[in-house]
């Protein structure tokens, strides 16, 4: 299975439909807690719509976002807290239901899982691959 990554930091619509199309992405797996944006496009329903218009699927994993506190975290580059936030929020059970569905939905079509760091690296996206991906091949588009 191969999954994909995508954050859309810095990057416009077309350049991120682009980027999705040219990797044969079908669907976008969002795992932000709160999906909305500043971004033009990039809240929930704008980039739904956007997606759908472009044949791309679209399915909103609220539990496998990162809390305040880990969000919070991130945006001061500290990591260590990030990490330990974010592993409390993957033992939820509603996370667990949600990390199960994202793996089914992965093997179903090529997906990219969605969140706003260009930089996987700094992003929980690894954070929840690193804990669920085994034998997953990951792909991050645009890093």
């Amino acid at each position: 299975m191969k999954i994909f990554t995508i954050g859309y930091e810095g990057t416009t619509m077309a350049d991120f439909l682009a980027a999705l199309k040219a990797a044969g992405v079908e669907r976008v797996i969002d795992i932000r807690a709160l999906p909305l944006s500043r971004r033009p496009g990039f809240s929930k329903s704008m980039l739904a719509a956007s997606l759908l218009e472009a044949g791309i699927g679209y399915v909103h994993l609220k539990a496998l976002g990162t809390p305040k506190r880990g969000r919070d975290a991130a945006k001061k580059g500290d990591r260590a807290t990030l990490e330990e936030v974010y592993a409390g929020q993957l033992e939820l059970p509603e996370a667990q239901v949600q990390v199960a569905q994202m793996l089914d939905l992965a093997r179903e079509k090529p997906s990219a899982l969605l969140c706003f760091e260009r930089d996987p690296s700094v992003c929980h996206r690894t954070l929840l691959l690193d804990a669920v991906g085994e034998g997953a091949e990951i792909a991050d588009l645009f890093a």
